[in-house]
């Protein structure tokens, strides 16, 4: 596929849980050839060294430690992908010296000469606000749900659609009500609702948007 030669080209992908945004941010890094970070991934293993070391998910300081000692290589765990592991990480991630420990590793990723696509919660407006594109994925909370729990459900977790959207529910005001780095578009972000829209359908108006805002050829 095409990458962008005439600079780096950094892509901010913003919005709640299951929303899409992960799956975009994969298949736009594959199509422009750039490297790619899910940064709930950061904070699940943040939240899964507390879990294995039997630590309280609300100790803030061993929180931090935990966030202080990241190493990429605990990224690939997949324990991180459970759905206990996706309430953990909303809890810790509202620690603020949890993020600012974690905000220079990002930066780093961001800072490769080609660029990077980047998807969480404050890419647009923490991490990279200077990203040549930002966007921010929605979608409804009941279609959200329904998309973890056939996630779920494939993966061999057993689990009710009710207590799914439950939990999405409570992440979300979780997420946007924290006093450090809150779930929010940028004020330059585009927003994308994929609710209507199949994985397909999806990629293609996200295409479009980094297309025509960077420049960069299909």
């Amino acid at each position: 596929m095409s990458a962008l030669r005439d600079g780096a080209l950094v892509i901010a992908i913003d919005g709640p849980a299951a929303s899409g945004k992960g799956t975009l941010a994969k298949r736009l890094a594959a199509h422009f050839g750039l490297p790619h970070l899910d940064t709930g991934l950061l904070y699940r293993a943040v939240a899964l060294a507390l879990v294995d070391a039997g630590t309280d998910l609300g100790d803030e300081r061993a929180a931090a430690e935990a966030a202080a000692a990241l190493s990429a290589e605990g990224l690939a765990d997949p324990r991180l992908r459970e759905r206990a592991m996706g309430e953990a990480a909303s809890r810790v991630s509202s620690v603020p010296q949890v993020r600012a420990a974690l905000l220079s590793w990002q930066q780093r990723f961001a800072g490769g000469p080609e660029g990077a696509v980047l998807d969480g919660r404050d890419i647009g407006t923490v991490v990279c606000p200077g990203a040549r594109v930002k966007l921010f994925i929605t979608a409804a909370p009941e279609e959200r749900a329904r998309r973890r729990h056939r996630e779920l459900v494939g993966r061999g977790e057993t689990v009710s659609l009710d207590a799914i959207l439950e939990d999405i529910r409570a992440r979300d005001e979780r997420d946007s009500s924290r006093a450090a780095a809150p779930l929010r578009a940028a004020p330059d972000a585009v927003q994308l609702d994929t609710t209507e829209l199949d994985a397909e359908a999806a990629f293609a108006e996200a295409l479009a948007i980094v297309t025509r805002l960077s420049g960069a050829r299909r």
